[in-house]
C-alpha cells in the first residue's frame, strides 16, 4: 500500500510539472485561433489562462502536496529497514523524482505543449473546482501582501504586442508562409518609418504642361506622355492648376470641336496636396479616404517638392510592379573591380537594400542629397570622399546636381 501511495504521489508530481510547463509554453495565438474555431478543449485552457494566479496556486499546491507525500511515504518505507533503508530511500527518491517528476515531464511538455495541455486539462479543471475555497483564501493573503509591499496589478493584463515584436515574429518565425508574403507584412509595418519624401518623384523630374504654352505644343506633350496623369500649371510648378487624366484628354480629342484649352482645364481634377514629411501609412489612409491616386508634396512655404502616387506606396509593400527591371538596373552598373557606378538620383534606401550598404538616409533620400549634405558644397568632378566603409568618386556634375558617382568598397 505504501508503494502504491508513493507511486501515485510521484505520478501526480510528474503531472503538475508537465501541465505547468505545457501551459506556459503553449502558443497563445494558435490557441486563440482554435478557440475561434470552436475547439472546446482550447476554450477550457484559454479560460484557465485568463486567471494565471489561480492556475499557479492549483499547480504549486498540488505539486507541493505530491512531493511532500512522496517524501513522507519514502521515509516510512526506509524506517522499516533501519538507517541504511532511510539513506537508500532518500537517495533513490531524490534521483527518481528528479528524472521522472521534473526533467522528463518538463522536457516532454516543452516538445509537445499542445498535446500535453489538451490531454491533462480535465484534471486541472476538476482540481480548480475542488480547491476553490483554498484558492480564495490564498488569493486573499496575496492581496494583503501586495498592498503591504505597494505592488499593483496592471490594469490591462492582456498580452499586447508592439510593432517591433510583430516584426520579429514575421521575420524570425518559421510558420508556413512564402518568404515574399513575410516581406510584404514587414513592409506594411515599416510604412510608418518612411515618409513621402523618401519615395517621391522630385520636383526637377516632374514632367508637366505649362498651360500658357502654344496649343500645338500642349497637344504634342499629351499624345506622347507615357503615364496616366499629368500636372497642369502656369509658368512654374508652384502655380499648379490640376491633374489631368490622359484618358480624359483623349476623349476630348475624339470630339474635335470640344478639344481646346478651356475644356481641357474643365477636365482636370482637383489637386491633392501632401505636407512634406507625411508618413506613408498616414498618406495611404488619406488616399483611401479622398479616393485619390496621386498627390503633390509641398513644403511649409507651399512650394512644390515632388509627386507621390498610390502605386509608389504600394510598391513599398509588394515591390516594383510598374518600373521595368531594365530601367531600374540602369541606375546601377556593377564593375569588374567590385565597384559600381550609380546614378546620383538613386534612393539611398534602395541602394542600401540591394547591396546591404549602410549609408545614412535621415537627412537626405538620394546619393546626390547625401553627398551635398556632407560636403555642404557642390563638388567638382573627380572629387573623392569617404562615407562609412565606402570611397565615393564624383564622376559627373550637371546643373548643380551630382549625376553619376563611383562607389568603391574598402578592402
Amino acid at each position: 500500500m505504501l508503494f502504491i501511495i508513493l507511486f501515485t504521489a510521484i505520478l501526480f508530481s510528474s503531472y503538475f510539472s508537465a501541465i505547468e510547463t505545457s501551459l506556459m509554453k503553449i502558443n497563445h495565438y494558435r490557441l486563440k485561433n482554435q478557440v475561434n474555431q470552436g475547439n472546446k478543449l482550447a476554450k477550457k485552457i484559454d479560460k484557465l489562462l485568463e486567471k494565471t494566479e489561480d492556475l499557479i496556486i492549483i499547480i504549486l499546491v498540488g505539486n507541493n502536496i505530491s512531493n511532500t507525500l512522496a517524501a513522507s511515504v519514502a521515509t516510512v518505507i526506509g524506517i522499516k529497514y533501519g538507517d541504511l533503508g532511510i539513506a537508500i530511500s532518500t537517495g533513490f527518491l531524490t534521483i527518481f523524482m528528479l528524472l521522472f517528476s521534473e526533467i522528463f515531464p518538463k522536457t516532454l511538455a516543452t516538445l509537445y505543449p499542445e498535446k500535453v495541455a489538451f490531454s491533462g486539462i480535465f484534471i486541472l479543471v476538476l482540481l480548480k473546482k475542488i480547491m476553490y475555497p483554498i484558492i480564495l483564501i490564498i488569493n486573499f493573503f496575496i492581496k494583503i501582501l501586495m498592498k503591504l509591499f505597494q505592488i499593483k496589478f496592471p490594469s490591462n493584463r492582456k498580452e499586447i504586442l508592439s510593432k517591433e515584436e510583430l516584426r520579429t515574429i514575421f521575420t524570425e518565425s518559421k510558420f508556413k508562409m512564402p518568404r515574399k508574403n513575410k516581406e510584404m507584412l514587414v513592409s506594411i509595418l515599416d510604412l510608418e518609418k518612411l515618409t513621402v519624401n523618401d519615395i517621391m518623384i522630385p520636383r526637377n523630374e516632374i514632367v508637366g504642361i505649362d498651360i500658357n504654352e502654344e496649343w500645338k505644343s500642349i497637344v504634342k506633350k499629351i499624345v506622347h506622355f507615357p503615364y496616366g496623369r499629368i500636372v497642369l500649371y502656369r509658368k512654374n510648378l508652384d502655380h499648379t492648376i490640376g491633374i489631368l487624366k490622359i484618358n480624359a484628354a483623349f476623349r476630348l480629342m475624339i470630339e474635335k470641336q470640344k478639344f481646346n484649352k478651356e475644356n481641357l482645364l474643365r477636365a482636370t481634377d482637383e489637386i491633392h496636396y501632401i505636407p512634406e514629411g507625411t508618413t506613408l501609412n498616414i498618406q495611404l489612409f488619406r488616399f483611401q479616404i479622398s479616393k485619390q491616386k496621386i498627390g503633390i508634396i509641398v513644403d511649409e512655404y507651399g512650394s512644390v517638392q515632388g509627386i507621390v502616387t498610390m502605386e509608389d506606396i504600394l510598391e513599398e509593400i509588394v515591390g516594383n510592379f510598374t518600373t521595368s527591371v531594365s530601367s531600374s538596373m540602369e541606375e546601377i552598373n556593377l564593375q569588374k573591380d567590385g565597384s559600381c557606378i550609380v546614378d546620383g538620383s538613386i534612393s539611398i534606401k534602395d541602394l542600401n537594400k540591394r547591396f546591404k550598404c549602410n549609408f545614412p538616409n535621415q537627412d537626405a533620400s538620394t546619393i546626390n542629397g547625401m553627398i551635398l549634405e556632407i560636403l555642404e558644397d557642390i563638388p567638382k568632378v573627380n572629387t573623392s570622399i569617404q562615407i562609412e566603409k565606402y570611397r565615393i568618386n564624383i564622376l559627373e556634375v550637371e546643373r548643380n546636381m551630382i549625376k553619376r558617382v563611383q562607389i568603391i568598397p574598402n578592402k
